[in-house]
Formats: C-alpha cells, sequence, structure tokens
C-alpha cells in the first residue's frame, strides 16, 4: 500500500493548489520534511521537545516560505517518535491571531501526546502496518444495513470481552463483538467521531465528559483514550496500529467500517476558546467569519470550517484521503454536512469545489460518502440537495415514520380520528421519491428511526417529553420535538397492557425501517430495546447510562429475534432494497415494480391516500428479473388502534400469498409459512405489519 505522505493529489482545477501538496512531516532519508500552511504569517518555527519532559524544549528551527503560502523544513530531528509543535507569528489585525509563544499543533499530525492538564503535542509516527491480505469488504449498497454505535460504548460492559479490551479499538474487533454484529445480519459498522477529540471546559465544570466526541482536536490522529492501556503506554504509533488492528479485524470477517467525521468545526470553539491548532496558523483562512473578525457560526459549536478557502478544503480531503487508504477504513458519515458545502458567501450548493472532489477524487472512489444534510445556519436545512454519488440521512423518512406509528395514534386517542391518512407513510416506505431526484434513486437516503442523538427506541415508545436534567442544562438541551408517545404512562410502568403496546410499536417501527427502500441505519442496542431512562441528548454521559448492557430480559431477546429475522428476510427477498426507482410503463432494470392495494384488495383510490380514516394499505413490491432473480412480496400495513379485516388481492401470476412476518407476534416465527389465497381474509390486529411471498 502506497503511503498518503507520498501520494501526489491529482490536479483540481478551480479548487485546490498542488502547492499544497504534502503538507504535515513526511519521513525522508536521515530524517523528515515539515511543511505547513499559512498564507498570513510571517515566521513559521518547528520546535522540538524533551522524549521525556513534554515542556522542556530541546530545538527550534525555522521554516522557509517556498511558495504559496507554505512554509518547509527538512531535520534529521524530525523522526519516528519525536515530539514536536509549531510557532506561527504574523500581522495583528481584524481575524488575525497570531502569537508567536504559542506552541501549536501540527494539523496533519498522526500522533498526538498529552502534556499537563489541556496540553497537547504533535508526534512523529512511522505508520507502517502489515495487513496480511486484509482488504475491503465492498459491500454493494442496496445489501448495506449501516449499525450506529460509540466506540468505547459497544463492548464496555460486554461479558465475552476481556477487561483489557473492553471500550477499546482491540475490543470492538474482539471475536465475541464480531459475533454479535454477524449474528444480526449488519454489514457495516459506523463509528461515532474517532478523531482526537476534547472535553469543553463548561462540560468539565459540571463534572460531565464530551462522550460522543464531536468536539475535533485533529482530523488525522486516532482518539487516543480509545485505545488500549498497553497501547497508549507505548504511544501515538501503538495506538494507530491498535485502530489499522480492529479495521483488518472487521474486514476479515466482511464487516465494514465507516467513521462520522466532524469537519464543520473545531475544539478551538468560538472567540476566546482555546488556540490549539487553526486559529494560530491562521485563523482568516480556516473559520468563517466577518470583516470585522467576529466568527460566523453555521454549526452551533462556536466556529465553522471555511471549506470557501484552498487550506480548509484540502485539509478535508487531505484527512479523508489519508483515512480511507493508509488506514483502509470504508466510508463516511459527514456531520453538518451542509457547512462543508457552502461558499465564500456562506451559501449551500451541491456543487462545491470540495463536495464534488470529494466524489471525483480517485483515492475516495467505493468509499461510501454519507451527508447529514443540514447545519443550524441560513438555508442548511438540505435534505435531498446533495448531488449524485452522496447518501444522506433521510431526517423526512424519520419524522414520517414516527407520526405514522406513535404521534398520530396519541392523536387519534384524543381526538378519535388520526390526523393524516397513509399516503405520506407509503411515499417513505417506498424510497422517498419526492425527496431524491430519479437519478439518484431509493439508496441516496439513509432511513432511519433513531440515532446516538434524541431518544432511543425504547424511550421513544415509552417517554412523551425529554428527560435531560442530568445534563447540567436544566433540561433546556435537546430536542423538544420528538414525535414520541409513552402509550399511557410516562417511563417505567408495570402495566401490562401498556408494555405489550410499546413491544409492538417497537417492532412496527423497526419492520418499517428494515423493510423500507432505501438503505437502513440501526442505532446500537436498539435491537434490544436499550433505554437512557428518557435522556434524548445524553452526549455527556460516559457511564452506564450510555454503554450497552448485554444482560436482556426475554421480552429483549425475543424483540433481538425478529431484528435478525427481518434483516434475513430484507437480504433473501431483493424486491425490498431496489436501486432504482421504477418508471410507469417502462422496464427499469434493479428497480422494484410497485402496486398498492386497499383492506378490500382494490386497488388504492386517489381520495384513500389522504383520508384520515383510511389508513391501511398493501404494499406489493417486484423486482426484475435480471436484479438477482424475480421475486416479489406484499407488505400489509394497518394504522390505527382498531382491528381489521384485509382481503388479499387478485394479481396476475400470484396464486398463494406465504407469511413471512408479523409485528403482531411477540416470538417472529410463531406465523410464518402460512399459505393465503389471493381473496382470502387475512384478520390485523391494531396497529400491526404483515409480510407475505407472493408466488
Amino acid at each position: 500500500m502506497v503511503s498518503p505522505e507520498s501520494v501526489i493529489s491529482p490536479p483540481l482545477p478551480g479548487l485546490l493548489s498542488p502547492e499544497l501538496d504534502g503538507l504535515g512531516v513526511v519521513l525522508v532519508p536521515g530524517g523528515g520534511r515539515l511543511r505547513v500552511w499559512s498564507g498570513a504569517a510571517d515566521a513559521v518555527d518547528l520546535v522540538i521537545f524533551d522524549d521525556t519532559d513534554l515542556d522542556w524544549i530541546t530545538a527550534t528551527e525555522p521554516l522557509a516560505h517556498v511558495g504559496g503560502g507554505v512554509w518547509e523544513v527538512t531535520s534529521p530531528l524530525l523522526r519516528p517518535g519525536v515530539r514536536y509543535a509549531i510557532r506561527v507569528d504574523g500581522p495583528q489585525g481584524p481575524g488575525n491571531m497570531f502569537n508567536h509563544g504559542a506552541l501549536l499543533l501540527d494539523p496533519y499530525t498522526r500522533g498526538l501526546v498529552r502534556t499537563g492538564y489541556d496540553g497537547w503535542r504533535s508526534a512523529v509516527v512511522d505508520g507502517s502496518f502489515d495487513w496480511a491480505g486484509a482488504s475491503k469488504p465492498r459491500v454493494p449498497m442496496d445489501r448495506t444495513v449501516i449499525y450506529e454505535g460509540h466506540l468505547k460504548g459497544l463492548s464496555k460492559r460486554h461479558p465475552d470481552v476481556p477487561g483489557a479490551l473492553r471500550g477499546t479499538y482491540a475490543g470492538l474487533a474482539h471475536p465475541a463483538m464480531v459475533h454479535h454484529f454477524l449474528d444480526l445480519g449488519v454489514t457495516s459498522i459506523q463509528l461515532l467521531p474517532v478523531h482526537a477529540f476534547t472535553t469543553e471546559p463548561r462540560l468539565l465544570q459540571h463534572g460531565l465528559t464530551n462522550y460522543w466526541g464531536y468536539n475535533s482536536l485533529n482530523f488525522f490522529t486516532p482518539h487516543a483514550a480509545y485505545a488500549t492501556e498497553d497501547a497508549r503506554r507505548q504511544g501515538p504509533d501503538a495506538v494507530l496500529r491498535e485502530f489499522k488492528g480492529m479495521v483488518k479485524l472487521l474486514h476479515e470477517a466482511g464487516l465494514e467500517v465507516i467513521l462520522d467525521v466532524v469537519y464543520n468545526h473545531t475544539a478551538e470553539e468560538g472567540i476566546g476558546g482555546p488556540r490549539s491548532s487553526l486559529r494560530g496558523i491562521d485563523n482568516r483562512a480556516y473559520y468563517r467569519q466577518q470583516a470585522d473578525g467576529a466568527y460566523i457560526d453555521v454549526t452551533g459549536c462556536g466556529n465553522s470550517l471555511d471549506t470557501s478557502t484552498d487550506a480548509a478544503a484540502r485539509l478535508v480531503l487531505d484527512s479523508l484521503r489519508y483515512w480511507a487508504d493508509d488506514v483502509q477504513v470504508d466510508g463516511f458519515r459527514f456531520d453538518l454536512a451542509a457547512t462543508l458545502g457552502r461558499d465564500a458567501a456562506h451559501t449551500f450548493t451541491p456543487d462545491h469545489p470540495l463536495l464534488r472532489a470529494i466524489l471525483d477524487d480517485p483515492a475516495l472512489e467505493g468509499v461510501k460518502k454519507i451527508a447529514e444534510p443540514w447545519d443550524v445556519g441560513l438555508g442548511g436545512w438540505q435534505t435531498g440537495g446533495f448531488g449524485e454519488g452522496w447518501s444522506e440521512w433521510n431526517d423526512r423518512y424519520r419524522d414520517r415514520v414516527r407520526n405514522f406509528w406513535l404521534s398520530d395514534v396519541d392523536y387519534a386517542r384524543r381526538a378519535s380520528t388520526s390526523p393524516v391518512g397513509v399516503g405520506g407513510f407509503a411515499t417513505r416506505l417506498a424510497g422517498s421519491a419526492n425527496t431524491f431526484v430519479e437519478e439518484r434513486g431509493p439508496l441516496a437516503g439513509v432511513n432511519f428511526i433513531t440515532a446516538h442523538d434524541g431518544f432511543t427506541l425504547r424511550d421513544l415508545v415509552s417517554y412523551d417529553v425529554k428527560h435531560n436534567h442530568g445534563n447540567g442544562e436544566q433540561n433546556r438541551d435537546g430536542a423538544d420535538t420528538n414525535r414520541s408517545f409513552n402509550h399511557g404512562a410516562e417511563g417505567p410502568t408495570d402495566d401490562e397492557a401498556i408494555l405489550a403496546t410499546r413491544r409492538k410499536a417497537m417492532r412496527n417501527l423497526l419492520g418499517t425501517l428494515l423493510l423500507s427502500a432505501g438503505v437502513p441505519m440501526l442505532t446500537a442496542g436498539d435491537e434490544f430495546a436499550r433505554t437512557q431512562r428518557g435522556n434524548n441528548n445524553a452526549y455527556c454521559h460516559d457511564s452506564m447510562l450510555t454503554w450497552l448492557s448485554w444482560e436482556h430480559a426475554p421480552w429483549q431477546r425475543d424483540l433481538y429475534a425478529h431484528v435478525r429475522h427481518l434483516l434475513r428476510l430484507r437480504r433473501d427477498n431483493p424486491a425490498l432494497r431496489p436501486s432504482r426507482f421504477a418508471r410507469l410503463g417502462e422496464h427499469t432494470p434493479s428497480a422494484s415494480v410497485m402496486e398498492w392495494y386497499d383492506e378490500h384488495g382494490r386497488t388504492m383510490s386517489g381520495e384513500r391516500w389522504t383520508d384520515p380514516a383510511h389508513r391501511t394499505l398493501q404494499y406489493v413490491a417486484a423486482s426484475t428479473p435480471e436484479f438477482e432473480g424475480f421475486n416479489r412480496v406484499l407488505l400489509m400495513v394497518h394504522g390505527t388502534e382498531r382491528p381489521i379485516d384485509v382481503t388479499l388481492p387478485d394479481i396476475d401470476g400470484v396464486t398463494r400469498f406465504t407469511s413471512l412476518w408479523s409485528s403482531a407476534d411477540e416470538v417472529p416465527s410463531a406465523a410464518t409459512e402460512t399459505a393465503y389465497a389471493p381473496g382470502e381474509i387475512v384478520r390485523l390486529p391494531g396497529t400491526s405489519m404483515r409480510l407475505f411471498r407472493a408466488e
């Protein structure tokens, strides 16, 4: 494998200057070469520290300006294991924050070492690793099932993972964890941020920590606290080897690794925050700001990376290339991706040079690119607005599905009628064609019901309101609109009727997620109904509240069996996972032809889609023969709490419907493989789903 330090990026006209190639430290015969970009600096120095005392400076060397804002030095002191910093000086003025006394991190450093309470030093790493033939699984998008989890929280409490490995990179790749992923049926492990990050001072003052990690210190270095104690003791090279070892073992098991990357802002916060790297190197070039130097914050985190500048855009692109090539990760989920697509006028455009470069760069070919398509700035909500080649978190799907199974049911209990019909829900079930243009198809949408932020699945059906008092913000933080429904009691209850209804609601939500067209994302722990006791913003809790429990009651094991069964059905029935939208009256390869029937087995009429009194639907999807062979399924959906009799439709070529799954069953195998004839009546309990194979 070619080290990314030696790869010269292809010219990107109108975007990034070739002069920005090779930034950071590159090992050369007899030492190393350091290149730093600062367009406004007057002087840049390399600072070398003692191996044991990271506050003791042993040498300094000036960098020479070689053009294009790039400063460079080649030194025998830059050898693997050396700890270093940079000092930058320049003119004062609006937007500039130079301080020649500040010891700054190299933005491209591959290793970090902590010094004192809140200080850091860059470290030169060797980076070599034997992949022993392990390669990326390259799971096709139509077969991709994303499992979003926290690196530490996934294995921290697992009884079969050795204590020294729990909550670490090595722990995630332990056979016990790999067995869980494979047994469940997911394909791609999406990790919350693992770039080096730090905790904000305000959280430390409350005795809390930044658990999620959306506060990046550096874009090239794995978070050392997630490595084993032995690796941390050995230093940055060992931490990086452990991370690569995790990727290697997961790849050998056929599992992909997707990283949640936070390029929209950094841990330097707002003006007055830390000056640890970019702010001291060239504040005006790296952060969005007004003419007087005031920050333009479209992230809600104090600063916003200004990707309209070559240096900031190149920093992001080079980081992606490093993780995709040298560390062999399979994909990226871009936090607040709308920020990355804002131009010099701070307006989002899907044709932003950085977004195009991410799609076009050969080093990122085949890498999954998933946008969180919004930020908090003006014009920041952009779901459906990214170009072909991107997948996007589909918040419209999340909201409509929650409404259908939860808040609409809550409304109907109080108003004796549902607020809307089944039309909007059906659109989401079929791939959100009203959100993603035809050329992109249903796989442009990453469907989800829950994510790391917000209620867990169990809490979604157990709480009407958030309970975030432990976050130190008087319950002001976290979303107030959750589209949740507690089904008659807030939080824990002994009422078996309420508990049974909650369990069925979870099965309806999971069934919808895993049987919909699009790419499903399952949040870790939802497969066995994890709870955070009503906290819908547990970003600051590194504790039993957020670590997955592996001790489960029988009903939780039953729910796990449902998820496992649904994922098998999704694999076995290509009609459920089309790659394209079908065109009416045309043969469209890799698409599923969809037909819609009402509870009487008749084709859905126009008024039935919007009539709140009619929330029952039969959805038939048939794959094209060249797409893994011909396959046809029928899904019944019933969205009111009254039971209903449903007549199976009469479809050309179908002689029987074989039951495959029902959300009304506590155990998934109870009603499978029962055959029904066209025209036969099936009794559906209130708020339930049922899947059939049409043969």
